[in-house]
């Protein structure tokens, strides 16, 4: 199959979405299938307003669609919301063609934070950017229910994966853990202010805490948590030393649908602590990690869970298992459109 995956994110962004993309972009080449990538590296583009690491690119329409005539792909997937998926949209649409979305991340609540606008004022973009997708991807149940409650009903099960051949509980770790006071807490994650990191460290639960990670709140941190450790970025072997030496990881994030990083604490035998909110209900039991609306008590429950059911649990998950549902909620390209041009259209007022 020939798959055009349009998205806004991808390197030198460091997160969870791009890693997903990455992995199954990856995983879906070995298995035969060609992928064309339109992606901010192939085109200029300007530092988003409070978060330069992101790339807002100057994508004209035409150009988007001299690439997908050009490539004739099987399916079309837009995985951002952004000025690539916004130009990929309105090529599909104006041309009849079919296309998955996906929810990746809690748009309204990430710009509520960054504007102290409400999220109820972001809501309707993401319903009318959705509206015409033959299928939205979403990890989650409770993105799920939350996706209906905004009338996006065409919904599709896409969830993540681990490489279990890199995070898992064998990984010596850092010489650094060796001098910590225990109970050693960690963060990984971007250090922005939509990541919540300050109620990690605020926390006054006893132990050393961890930060793993970059972004623009990290100058700003590392003066008010002085007593804190930061780490900068890892990845690989040296991320998994992280997780597997640390004796709880905390995910202090409100806004996240899944949280790729649970996942990776989980497979390295590290519990979870996180508060009651989507992505961690979705994907902590009662064996794997603790929740609450308050930190410190979901950080003591989290310490009493056993290390061999923190990892049986992160084993669930494989990049595997995701590839196959990515595929299956595909929309391939038919002969004859379903809907015609004029339809299409109308669905996307």
């Amino acid at each position: 199959m020939k798959i055009a995956l349009i998205t806004d994110a991808w390197v030198p962004q460091v997160n969870g979405v791009v890693r997903t993309l990455q992995t199954v972009t990856e995983a879906l080449m070995c298995r035969g299938h060609k992928v064309m990538t339109v992606s901010p590296d192939q085109f200029r583009s300007v530092p988003c307003p409070t978060y330069p690491e992101i790339r807002l690119s100057f994508a004209g329409q035409r150009r988007i669609a001299r690439q997908l005539d050009a490539f004739s792909p099987d399916a079309i997937h837009i995985a951002t919301e952004g000025p690539l998926g916004l130009a990929a949209r309105r090529y599909c649409v104006k041309n009849g063609k079919p296309f998955t979305t996906a929810y990746h991340t809690q748009f309204p609540d990430y710009l509520a934070r960054r504007t102290k606008l409400p999220a109820s004022v972001f809501w309707p973009y993401i319903r009318w950017f959705h509206r015409p997708s033959a299928g939205i991807m979403v990890a989650t149940e409770t993105v799920r229910r939350q996706l209906r409650e905004q009338g996006l009903t065409q919904l599709r099960h896409w969830s993540r994966g681990v490489d279990l051949a890199t995070f898992r509980p064998d990984v010596a770790p850092p010489d650094l853990f060796f001098e910590l006071p225990r109970p050693i807490q960690i963060y990984v994650g971007r250090v922005a202010v939509e990541k919540n990191v300050e109620a990690f460290l605020s926390n006054s639960h006893p132990g050393s805490k961890v930060v793993v990670g970059d972004g623009p709140a990290l100058t700003r941190l590392r003066h008010e948590f002085p007593e804190a450790y930061f780490l900068g970025k890892q990845s690989g072997a040296a991320l998994a030393a992280c997780y597997a030496g640390a004796d709880v990881f905390v995910f202090p994030s409100r806004t996240d649908t899944f949280g790729l990083v649970m996942i990776e604490a989980l497979a390295c035998g590290t519990p979870v602590a996180a508060y009651p909110v989507t992505g961690p209900l979705d994907v902590l039991d009662a064996r794997s990690g603790a929740m609450d609306e308050r930190l410190e008590q979901a950080i003591a429950r989290a310490l009493q869970c056993d290390r061999e059911d923190c990892l049986a649990h992160g084993q669930r998950f494989s990049w595997d298992a995701s590839t196959d549902q990515f595929l299956a909620a595909l929309e391939p390209e038919i002969s004859e459109p379903t809907l015609s041009a004029m339809t299409w259209a109308a669905l996307a007022e």
